[in-house]
Protein backbone atom coordinates (compact mmCIF):
# COMPACT_ATOMS: atom_id res chain seq x y z
CA UNK A 1 0.00 0.00 0.00
CA UNK A 2 1.07 3.13 -1.03
CA UNK A 3 0.72 6.51 1.42
CA UNK A 4 -0.33 9.73 -0.24
CA UNK A 5 0.02 12.95 1.25
CA UNK A 6 -2.20 15.50 1.39
CA UNK A 7 0.19 18.20 0.72
CA UNK A 8 2.34 17.78 -1.82
CA UNK A 9 5.16 20.22 -1.59
CA UNK A 10 8.90 19.91 -1.94
CA UNK A 11 11.44 20.99 0.81
CA UNK A 12 15.07 22.28 -0.38
CA UNK A 13 17.78 21.68 1.46
CA UNK A 14 20.71 23.55 -0.45
CA UNK A 15 20.78 22.23 -4.01
CA UNK A 16 18.64 18.94 -3.31
CA UNK A 17 15.29 18.34 -3.69
CA UNK A 18 12.77 16.49 -1.00
CA UNK A 19 9.88 15.49 -2.18
CA UNK A 20 7.54 15.22 1.40
CA UNK A 21 4.80 12.22 -0.82
CA UNK A 22 6.46 8.69 -0.55
CA UNK A 23 3.50 7.88 -3.19
CA UNK A 24 4.99 10.75 -5.83
CA UNK A 25 8.94 9.42 -5.13
CA UNK A 26 8.50 5.94 -5.59
CA UNK A 27 6.92 6.89 -8.67
CA UNK A 28 9.60 9.25 -9.81
CA UNK A 29 12.21 6.53 -8.76
CA UNK A 30 10.39 3.35 -11.22
CA UNK A 31 10.53 5.82 -13.64
CA UNK A 32 14.28 7.32 -12.95
CA UNK A 33 15.21 3.58 -11.75
CA UNK A 34 16.74 5.41 -8.98
CA UNK A 35 16.84 4.19 -5.01
CA UNK A 36 14.74 6.25 -2.61
CA UNK A 37 15.99 7.74 0.36
CA UNK A 38 13.67 8.76 3.17
CA UNK A 39 14.84 11.03 5.45
CA UNK A 40 13.04 10.96 9.09
CA UNK A 41 14.19 13.71 10.67
CA UNK A 42 13.30 16.32 13.29
CA UNK A 43 14.62 19.19 11.84
CA UNK A 44 14.35 21.91 14.29
CA UNK A 45 15.39 20.17 17.42
CA UNK A 46 17.27 16.91 16.79
CA UNK A 47 20.79 17.27 17.05
CA UNK A 48 22.11 14.43 15.03
CA UNK A 49 19.76 15.42 12.22
CA UNK A 50 21.77 18.70 12.65
CA UNK A 51 24.67 17.05 11.76
CA UNK A 52 23.55 14.81 9.09
CA UNK A 53 22.49 17.66 7.42
CA UNK A 54 25.81 19.67 8.15
CA UNK A 55 28.19 16.86 7.31
CA UNK A 56 26.57 14.85 4.18
CA UNK A 57 23.20 16.45 2.76
CA UNK A 58 24.97 19.87 2.36
CA UNK A 59 28.21 18.85 0.64
CA UNK A 60 29.04 18.75 -2.77
CA UNK A 61 29.80 14.73 -2.67
CA UNK A 62 26.61 13.85 -1.52
CA UNK A 63 24.39 16.17 -3.37
CA UNK A 64 26.17 15.08 -7.10
CA UNK A 65 25.29 11.21 -5.88
CA UNK A 66 22.19 11.75 -5.25
CA UNK A 67 20.97 13.75 -7.80
CA UNK A 68 22.33 10.96 -10.38
CA UNK A 69 20.86 8.41 -7.93
CA UNK A 70 18.52 8.97 -4.92
CA UNK A 71 14.99 10.50 -5.11
CA UNK A 72 15.05 11.87 -1.59
CA UNK A 73 11.73 12.23 1.08
CA UNK A 74 12.22 14.23 4.16
CA UNK A 75 9.17 13.17 6.48
CA UNK A 76 9.80 15.98 9.00
CA UNK A 77 8.72 15.39 13.07
CA UNK A 78 9.74 19.13 13.80
CA UNK A 79 8.81 20.29 17.87
CA UNK A 80 8.17 24.33 16.79
CA UNK A 81 7.17 24.19 13.16
CA UNK A 82 3.19 24.19 11.97
CA UNK A 83 2.14 21.48 10.08
CA UNK A 84 -0.99 20.29 9.35
CA UNK A 85 -2.74 17.36 11.04
CA UNK A 86 -3.10 15.83 7.70
CA UNK A 87 0.52 15.96 7.38
CA UNK A 88 1.21 14.86 10.79
CA UNK A 89 -0.97 11.62 10.49
CA UNK A 90 0.96 11.07 7.18
CA UNK A 91 4.25 11.41 8.52
CA UNK A 92 3.33 9.06 11.68
CA UNK A 93 1.75 6.13 9.80
CA UNK A 94 5.51 6.15 7.63
CA UNK A 95 6.82 6.46 10.85
CA UNK A 96 4.70 2.97 12.19
CA UNK A 97 5.46 1.08 9.04
CA UNK A 98 9.50 1.42 8.68
CA UNK A 99 9.30 1.13 12.50
CA UNK A 100 11.23 4.56 13.40
CA UNK A 101 12.22 4.45 16.65
CA UNK A 102 14.68 7.41 16.79
CA UNK A 103 16.44 10.60 14.60
CA UNK A 104 17.74 10.91 11.76
CA UNK A 105 16.53 7.04 10.29
CA UNK A 106 17.10 6.64 7.01
CA UNK A 107 15.42 4.17 4.63
CA UNK A 108 16.57 2.88 1.32
CA UNK A 109 14.09 1.17 -1.04
CA UNK A 110 14.10 -0.16 -4.71
CA UNK A 111 12.66 1.70 -7.82
CA UNK A 112 9.27 -0.58 -6.75
CA UNK A 113 8.84 0.68 -3.08
CA UNK A 114 11.12 -2.89 -1.51
CA UNK A 115 13.07 -2.05 1.49
CA UNK A 116 16.83 -2.04 1.07
CA UNK A 117 18.19 -0.81 4.53
CA UNK A 118 17.45 1.19 7.53
CA UNK A 119 20.40 3.10 8.77
CA UNK A 120 20.75 6.66 10.34
CA UNK A 121 23.83 9.26 10.83
CA UNK A 122 27.30 7.70 9.92
CA UNK A 123 30.89 9.50 11.52
CA UNK A 124 32.98 10.76 8.24
CA UNK A 125 31.50 13.55 6.40
CA UNK A 126 29.83 13.26 3.05
CA UNK A 127 32.69 10.89 0.88
CA UNK A 128 31.97 8.30 3.68
CA UNK A 129 28.44 8.67 3.70
CA UNK A 130 28.43 7.88 -0.18
CA UNK A 131 30.65 5.11 -0.07
CA UNK A 132 28.19 3.74 2.87
CA UNK A 133 24.98 4.43 0.95
CA UNK A 134 26.36 2.53 -2.10
CA UNK A 135 27.17 -0.62 0.20
CA UNK A 136 23.18 -0.53 0.92
CA UNK A 137 22.04 -0.65 -2.53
Amino acid sequence: MIFSSCENQSANNNNLSWETDLGIAIKKAKQENKTVLINFTGSDWCKWCFKLNDEVFSQTEFEEFANANLILVKIDFPQDIEQSNSTKMYNNSLAQRYAVEGFPTIILLNSDGGLLAKTGYQTGGAANYVAYIKSLI
